[in-house]
């Protein structure tokens, strides 16, 4: 079992906030929030039935509109300017157009049917300035669904792939259905289920995977899962994902370097990207010798051993092979790296990677 260290001090963490027009790493410092005046489940009746709703303040300026059907649907929800503009004339607009009859009022209710969410902007009067916004969008319930899924699911990994090279950092990815590519991501958290402490991440350039650096001492014995959720939409309508795993499940070495040989004796190095020290956090090696031509994953292979060691000596009769060579957790027995591999060259009795 490893050891256990303190956590660091100090951790950072990096959330997706919605501005007008687009998304950014940072707060909108100068944007004052639309507050949700009653955060709450309600009740909206529809002919002889009820049908239950609930709001959720995602962040600064975007609420989470939850219903359980997409059809069919009436939720009222409570919006204020802000307490700076109670005394002032205020008027709103519901993406970019007077709403109408019009609607005024520092506190008002806006009227959100099926999947009509939007974006409210309040005003300093008809002719006034621009004072505030939020956006309503419309998730349904768990179980739900209006046509394709905005990620696409592959039955062996679920929306989210994720993967880690090391204990300190992981990489989750996701594609985008083909009828909902222009879908953006709105939020991304990722913290450690039980003891909620978050995880920094970055969003990658074209929106379909993250970066996450965890914070938390490697040394640590593992004891709680990661959750990330991933918060998707297109238009007003969104979609959230999540993923549950532990990086000990997830951690794939990388590719080992600076593999050499000759006819006998072949060595190579721990990838760069792996924890140190490398004798804590051991890595044993599985090394394959197949007929020159054949791919390492090859079910027919001449040799097939395990060592601990950075090299291995070598001892068949056939030139014409190729030796391959791979890595894996000694402790967790995780997923190996990929194959590092070199072709055997009888003339200059030298392992030649390939």
């Amino acid at each position: 079992m490893r050891s256990l260290c303190r956590h660091a001090e100090h951790r950072r963490a990096s959330h997706l906030i919605c501005c007008p027009h687009r998304i950014i790493t940072s707060t909108c410092s100068k944007m004052h929030a639309l507050f949700l005046m009653v955060l709450c489940a309600g009740l909206w009746p529809v002919g002889s039935s009820s049908i239950e709703y609930s709001i959720e303040a995602l962040m600064d300026n975007v609420l989470a509109l939850k219903v359980r059907h997409g059809v069919a649907t009436k939720a009222s929800v409570p919006l204020s300017c802000g307490e700076a503009y109670e005394n002032q004339r205020v008027l709103w607009k519901k993406n970019g157009e007077w709403i109408n009859p019009p609607l005024e009022g520092n506190q008002v209710q806006v009227e959100v049917k099926e999947m009509d969410g939007g974006n409210y902007t309040c005003h300093l009067g008809p002719d006034g300035d621009y004072l505030n916004h939020t956006v309503i969008l419309v998730q349904l319930e768990s179980g739900h669904k209006i046509g394709q899924d905005i990620l696409t699911e592959q039955s062996d990994i679920g929306h989210i792939h994720c993967s880690a090279y090391n204990y300190s950092s992981f990489h989750c990815t996701w594609k985008r259905s083909k009828l909902r590519e222009s879908a953006s991501v709105l939020l991304v958290r990722a913290e450690r289920q039980s003891s909620y402490s978050e995880i920094s991440c970055e969003l990658d350039a074209d929106g379909s995977g993250i970066h996450c650096q965890d914070a938390s001492c490697p040394h640590k014995e593992e004891q709680h899962r990661i959750r990330l959720i991933v918060y998707i939409y297109i238009g007003y309508y969104l979609e959230v994902y999540t993923r549950l795993f532990y990086l000990r499940d997830i951690v794939r070495p990388d590719a080992l370097p600076n593999l050499r040989g000759n006819k006998k004796e072949f060595s190579w190095s721990h990838p760069d990207s792996w924890e140190k020290p490398c004798t804590y956090f051991a890595l044993q090696f599985q090394v394959k010798v197949v007929k020159k031509g054949l791919s390492c994953d090859s079910t027919e292979h001449i040799m097939l051993e395990e060592t601990p060691e950075t090299k291995y000596e070598l001892n068949i009769k056939t030139k014409k092979y190729t030796f391959c060579v791979r890595a894996q957790d000694k402790h967790t027995q995780g997923p190996f790296s990929p194959w590092s591999f070199c072709t055997a060259n009888p003339k200059s009795q030298e392992c030649v990677p390939t």
